[in-house]
């Protein structure tokens, strides 16, 4: 029989810029979504560390995350 000791997801997430409004309120925007999609997590009780940020030349942000896969627990995958 096996069981999972410890498990994490690593993603690549751009958030990307809507079309047809101004280019700083879509940064604006970007940002808020990035904020709300870590305070989603957070409210969910689900583990994760930003390894990297990165804002691209057009304004939108590509961030690389781990997170907590389902109720697994991490292990050291976020220290």
């Amino acid at each position: 029989m096996k069981r999972i000791k410890a498990a994490c997801l690593e993603q690549t997430i751009q958030f990307q810029l809507k079309d047809g409004i101004s280019a700083e309120l879509a940064k604006q925007q970007v940002l808020q979504e990035y904020e709300s999609y870590k305070a989603q997590m957070d409210c969910h009780k689900i583990q994760y560390k930003v390894i990297e940020e990165a804002e691209q030349p057009d304004g939108s942000l590509i961030v690389k995350i781990k997170k907590q896969n389902n109720t697994q627990p991490v292990g050291n995958y976020l220290d």
